[in-house]
């Protein structure tokens, strides 16, 4: 048993070294080469593999994005009133979730809406905006319902461009918490009620 070992041995551990070597006079030996060696195609170029001919493919019919969250609603009034009844935020109040609020809100919303929601942001204030964007402290914002303002942020609304593509719908609800908070410091303050907007 011992010589049929080492006879194994001596044949086995050479074969796997030789087979390691990667120089240009010895390659070694390669299981399944054509998985290790594979055919790369260029993205917009012709490929013999499929009947188009072609590299690039389309998805597969149902497939969405890593990470997508589908949104089924259109930008219209209609729809932003049905995203209210029907939307509802997954978050709640709590001291991480307006911390994150805050931030995303800080980076998205502020150079519009202002620091205290009041739409006196600085691209309002220095001129470079002719419109001043409306309130979400005070006025009509505190009659939209969750999903409302989650519906705006994601599609848009009047003068204001969608933020769906860079803002993820966890920013948008936790957006919308900061902004019940802000809506709830106006309420404290009566003379602080902004006017509405535009």
């Amino acid at each position: 048993m011992r010589c049929i070992l080492k006879i194994l041995i001596l044949v086995i551990v050479p074969v796997v070294l030789l087979s390691c070597n990667r120089d240009r006079r010895h390659p070694g030996w390669d299981y399944f080469p054509d998985m290790f060696y594979s055919t790369a195609y260029e993205t917009n170029t012709k490929n013999p593999n499929f009947k188009d001919g072609m590299t690039m493919r389309v998805p597969a019919e149902g497939t969405v994005p890593q990470s997508y969250v589908p949104f089924e609603y259109t930008i219209d009034g209609e729809s932003r009133i049905k995203a209210g009844a029907e939307l509802i935020n997954p978050y709640t109040f709590t001291d991480e979730n307006l911390m994150a609020g805050k931030a995303a809100f800080t980076t998205f919303c502020t150079g519009c809406h202002g620091d205290n929601g009041d739409g006196s942001g600085i691209l309002y204030t220095s001129g470079l905006y002719p419109l001043k964007p409306r309130t979400l402290s005070g006025g009509n914002a505190l009659t939209l319902k969750d999903g409302e303002i989650y519906h705006s942020i994601t599609l848009g609304f009047g003068s204001m461009g969608a933020h769906g593509s860079q803002v993820s719908p966890e920013e948008r609800w936790k957006i919308v918490l900061f902004i019940r908070k802000l809506q709830e410091n106006t309420k404290a303050d009566p003379a602080a009620v902004p006017a509405p907007g535009l």
